[in-house]
């Protein structure tokens, strides 16, 4: 039985939404008011910003009581002794029992093995050199999909979620589902060696043998942009998920960042002297701090908001390092037999010497070659690939103890799997966003330069006008009419004190620049060809002189200033 129309009103009147619902909960206590500013609108704008100031400041506060956990560190007794003498079987003895299933061996045929973690860190993906690929929980052991493709495998990546992997595979990368049902065949993606996936961009980024770097709109299917490096074969790509600027590592020691909206690398520089081989940007400070190292066996941290040098480097055994920074800022290093842990101020502090920074943890890996380095996010796991499976070892201090829920939930289930699924494709990032300073947006634009537009307005890309079009942006193109011998007389009174010429002279005068190409496509492009953006920079450059001719005059005292009016507000620009 449907409910009256007056009782439904009823209700509604007497019932209030609980303040966690509101969309607006009511500012704080002691708020200032700002009486003393008589201008309504700008009472309204302070109060309005204090009001918002101090209800930020109360819910960091609340978010800081339910932050409960610690990121700890193994710490010692006395000074004698050394974090990196204990061994796994001392931390897994010490540790709990949950904390203790991250301690794992997978021993299997047909590496080496790379791996790689969802985001959320609960799921896992390994991929075989020999084509074994395998998906899983590895908190709970349940099995994905397993995968003996029988051909060459380079690396693997989820996308948006565990729901789907992509697979750089001998030819083209495939896209899989969760349950291991081949989706879609990449055939612009050609011999990839390397895969990354920008999770607020919905891009999926490869680099491969012939050295092209493509971006993929996995929400779409297109192909955003495709940049040829020209530096040959790449075997190394990485991340900065502070700006999503992708680094790449060549053949011949450099190293080079990239952006989908230019088709020339953002930032190059000369690493290492040999090949580069590891490469990883620290997530923990921002996306400020870089790690290479070269087939040279050296190890270098690099500032990434100046590039002047190196902060740090030291030289390691065993030749190239494969290198991954953790969510607090520890570096694991994959070299040689072993994996070695470092941990942060130390390593991002400058020193002259070449020494190594203090060590904070190792293990023993005798099966070569370490091929992979990954740490699981909010746990102090690190994953090594190796040629005879997979090792996961604890590292006390390097996971981040709280989590994001919105970003990344350990625990979702289904239904908040898909709610944030769909909020990640609402708010999804163009890929003209991505820039190597992310601070761009919201700040005030520089000044421009003489454009070709009218009103300085126009929607294309300075890489895309024409080459006159640029040339006029650039200020080199030649806008001036041809004048005649009077009027460039006239014109150079001021500098000759009236004297005369001789005919030579003028002719010479007269035939200054006729014979380069460039004037004469100009000259070429202006005939019979009315421009209204010509004439409007005609225009703007002639009245760019008159103010010159002006300001000139006053200075040689020919002309009186004019003095201001309190009528020049309405005079027209």
């Amino acid at each position: 039985m449907t409910p009256p129309v007056e009782s439904l009103f009823v209700k509604a009147q007497n019932t209030t939404l609980p303040k966690s619902l509101r969309p607006t909960s009511p500012p704080p206590d002691n708020v200032p008011k700002h009486k003393h500013v008589k201008d309504l609108k700008l009472r309204t704008k302070l109060n309005r910003q204090a009001a918002h100031a101090a209800r930020s400041k109360a819910l960091v506060e609340d978010a800081e009581l339910l932050l409960t956990s610690e990121a700890g560190q193994m710490q010692v007794e006395t000074e004698l002794e050394r974090t990196w003498r204990i061994g796994q079987a001392d931390i897994v003895q010490s540790a709990g029992q949950e904390a203790a299933k991250g301690r794992r061996e997978l021993k299997l045929d047909g590496g080496p093995y790379r791996s790689r973690y969802s985001r959320n860190g609960r799921h896992l993906a390994i991929v075989g050199n020999m084509g074994h690929v395998a998906t899983f929980d590895w908190q709970t052991g349940t099995m994905h999909a397993e995968l003996q493709l029988q051909e060459t495998c380079r690396d693997i990546t989820f996308l948006q979620d565990q729901s789907f992997f992509a697979v750089a595979q001998k030819k083209y990368v495939f896209i899989y589902d969760r349950d291991g049902v081949e989706l879609h065949r990449l055939k612009a993606h050609i011999e990839p060696t390397r895969l990354e996936f920008l999770p607020y961009h919905w891009l999926l980024a490869s680099v491969g043998n012939n050295g092209f770097l493509k971006y993929q709109d996995t929400s779409t299917g297109h192909i955003v942009a495709e940049h040829r490096t020209k530096l040959g074969a790449c075997h190394t790509l990485a991340q900065n998920k502070h700006n999503a600027v992708l680094h790449l590592g060549h053949s011949n020691g450099v190293v080079t960042l990239w952006t989908p909206n230019i088709p020339h690398p953002v930032v190059q520089i000369l690493a290492h002297l040999g090949p580069v081989v590891g490469l990883s940007v620290d997530p923990s400070s921002g996306g400020r701090y870089m790690a290479t190292s070269g087939q040279d066996g050296v190890v270098k941290v690099w500032d990434c908001r100046n590039w002047k040098g190196t902060v740090r480097e030291w030289t390691t055994r065993g030749g190239g390092a494969e290198l991954e920074w953790s969510a607090r800022g520890a570096l694991g290093v994959a070299v040689g037999g072993s994996v070695n842990v470092y941990t942060k101020p130390l390593i991002q502090t400058p020193h002259a010497a070449k020494a190594p920074p203090p060590l904070y943890l190792t293990h023993p890996i005798p099966h070569r070659p370490l091929t992979s380095v990954r740490f699981c996010p909010f746990q102090d796991i690190l994953t090594i690939g190796h040629n005879a499976g997979l090792s996961s070892i604890l590292v006390p201090g390097v996971g981040e103890p709280n989590f994001d829920s919105t970003e990344a939930d350990p625990f979702e289930n289904k239904k908040a799997r898909r709610e944030r699924e769909v909020k990640g494709l609402l708010d999804k990032i163009q890929p003209d966003m991505i820039t190597l300073d992310p601070d761009f947006v919201g700040a005030l634009a520089p000044p421009t330069k003489l454009t070709t537009a009218v009103n300085d307005t126009h929607d294309i890309p300075f890489a895309r006008l024409p080459r006159l079009e640029r040339l006029r942006v650039q200020g080199k193109a030649d806008e001036t009419e041809i004048v005649d011998d009077d009027e460039d007389a006239a014109e150079g009174d001021g500098d000759k004190n009236d004297k005369p010429e001789s005919r030579a002279e003028k002719e010479k005068r007269k035939m200054r620049g006729k014979g380069k190409s460039l004037k004469r496509y100009l000259r070429k492009q202006r005939k019979n060809v009315i421009d209204p953006t010509a004439v409007a920079i005609r225009a703007k450059l002639e009245k760019q002189r008159e103010e010159k001719r002006v300001a000139k005059a006053i200075e040689n005292g020919q002309v009186e200033a004019r003095k201001p009016s309190a009528l020049d507000r309405f005079r027209r620009a």
